[in-house]
């Protein structure tokens, strides 16, 4: 699948989501053999501020995405919304 084959403002999020991630990933690894390269350092502060930010977008429009945009306060929210692989593509 790519972006032209998305066709609900869901999957385009879920697309975004997924290559960020996949950014945020690489740069980790390559962090694991360059710790102190702050080019690097600044792009994955970048793009790990982004995903931060997407998977909060998702979770308020769609539920959330990652136990960590779980919103608890009197009960364990997590279960309240379909899984991901639940929801028709």
């Amino acid at each position: 699948m790519n972006m032209q084959q998305c066709t609900s403002e869901r999957e385009k999020m879920l697309w975004k989501i997924h290559c960020i991630s996949f950014m945020v990933d690489d740069i980790k690894l390559f962090l694991d053999t360059h710790p102190n390269d702050t080019a690097a350092l600044e792009c994955f502060e970048k793009y790990r501020a982004a995903r931060v930010k997407l998977l909060k977008e998702y979770a308020a429009r769609f539920g959330p995405l990652t136990v960590d945009e779980a919103a608890c306060e009197k009960h364990w929210k997590w279960v309240d919304c379909p899984w991901p692989w639940q929801l028709e593509v």
